[in-house]
């Protein structure tokens, strides 16, 4: 008999603890799962799953205006923002119910209850406060949005988590951020008919991705009627009386709405998990240090997933969780490789990108070719449509090796997992120019392209 309750105890059922209870369980562990919310975790919860939901329903207002252009007439139209609050509802708790019953069919003990660690063996649910020991433990708790507490008048903005589920539909919405989450919540709103102001303190928006992508997204995001303000940040919120909210600038505007949304990022969530006490070190945003096997300082703890801060995407915590079951109870040794990660943004228009940057790549290598054309999709043609598809490749000219693929327009997500794979087996520009063009798409771009538009040479 084991001196242990669980061979492995698994605090946090989003994606990556999900995945390594299962995987472990699989190879005959004893696992048991404490969660404090809802299974699933932020992707399914709170995250990517209702935002693409959302992304489909506000992309209709323009698909509506499209459809003229090819002989259809629409009638009159309205939204009813509690009707797609609900169907969303009734999404989300169908695939949690998944969740629960995807581990339950592999033998996992589920524990609705915040667990902390209470030793290098132990955790505590804090519902009952049951101590269970365990020979292995694992964090997989996440990140929570990160909000500015010393702007006077903060406890009236919203995050990410609140804005799926607001009463009323905003008429008017400032956004304060130029991530990802920023501009995709920024489509949504003004493709439902929400006045949308962006504010971002940075020069340019969505740090780290391509130059090129960041400029024709601006371009295209205020073609869409989205207030854009760059190099600027909230001084703080006032409350009227109505209810509605006056933000200030440091420049010195004055926006008024109904809703100020923080979008500035996330913060691992080990706030009072009990880290510090048994030896679990953390950086200075709070992320959990682990080892390339996701081993933090305390050799029977590991973590995976947006709680380290290594990188947050939810297929790359379903990995690492994978990586850590088969490593640590299925004698199959591995690790996640975080150089090359395809990703999808899904503002409007969408972004697709694998690989390095222009400005990455030049680190690596002095001399590059640049592959680059904009052009406007043939949907667009008939639909009156302006919006610009961007592609965009760079080339290693000295071995032709492809060392990024960038994508601004329709299903920029989609090809963007189809390109992670070639230049995980190391494509080059030649193997694209000898793959025949399916036409007419846009994407035979991408093998069509012969001559560079830009030769970087040291």
């Amino acid at each position: 008999m084991s001196e242990f309750d669980y061979d492995l105890f698994v605090i946090g059922a989003g994606s990556g603890g999900v995945r390594a209870a299962r995987i472990a369980a699989t190879h005959g562990a004893k696992v048991g799962i404490a969660e404090e919310f809802r299974y699933g975790g932020t992707c399914v919860i709170r995250g990517c799953v209702p935002k693409k939901l959302y992304v489909y329903a506000s992309k209709f207002s323009g698909e509506f205006e499209d459809a003229e252009g090819f002989g259809w007439t629409v009638g009159e139209r309205s939204f009813d923002w509690k009707k797609l609050v609900a169907a969303k509802n009734k999404e989300i708790t169908r695939l949690e119910g998944i969740y629960r019953r995807n581990l339950d069919n592999t033998g996992v003990e589920l524990h609705d209850s915040r667990a902390i660690v209470t030793g290098k063996n132990s955790v505590k649910l804090l519902s009952t406060g049951q101590e269970i020991s365990a020979k292995y433990i694992l964090i997989a708790v996440g990140g929570a949005p990160r909000m500015d507490d010393d702007v006077p008048g903060s406890e009236y903005a919203i995050s990410s988590n609140e804005a799926f589920d607001l009463e009323e539909l905003p008429q008017k919405i400032v956004i304060v951020g130029g991530g990802f989450i920023a501009l995709e919540f920024a489509g949504i709103f003004n493709g439902l008919g929400v006045e949308t102001t962006v504010v971002y303190r940075g020069d340019e928006i969505l740090r780290g991705f391509d130059d090129d992508l960041r400029a024709s997204l601006t371009e295209e995001v205020r073609k869409k009627g989205i207030n854009l303000i760059l190099e600027d940040n909230i001084k703080s919120i006032e409350k009227l009386a109505d209810d509605s909210l006056i933000a200030m600038t440091d420049n010195g505007k004055k926006l008024a709405a109904d809703q100020v949304m923080y979008a500035i990022g996330r913060s691992p969530h080990t706030k009072d998990l009990g880290l510090e006490a048994v030896g679990v070190e953390t950086d200075k945003q709070g992320a959990i240090k682990v080892a390339a096997d996701s081993m933090s300082t305390v050799p029977s703890i590991y973590a995976v997933g947006d709680v380290t801060n290594r990188a947050n995407l939810t297929p790359v915590a379903i990995r690492e969780g994978h990586a850590f079951a088969d490593t640590v109870f299925g004698n199959k040794p591995w690790a996640v490789d975080h150089s090359l990660i395809a990703t999808a943004v899904f503002s409007q228009p969408e972004l697709g990108t694998v690989g390095l940057t222009q400005s990455e790549a030049l680190k690596q290598s002095p001399n590059l070719d640049i592959f680059k054309t904009t052009f406007r999709p043939m949907k667009n043609t008939l639909a009156g449509n302006d919006e610009k598809m961007l592609m965009k490749i760079i080339v290693d000219a000295d071995t032709d090796k492809v060392l990024g693929v960038h994508l601004m327009g329709p299903d920029a997500g989609e090809l963007s997992q189809v390109l992670g794979i070639t230049l995980q087996m190391g494509a080059t520009k030649a193997d694209f120019d000898r793959t025949i063009a399916v036409h007419p798409t846009a994407a035979e771009e991408l093998v069509t392209m012969r001559e560079p538009s830009e030769r970087i040479r040291a």
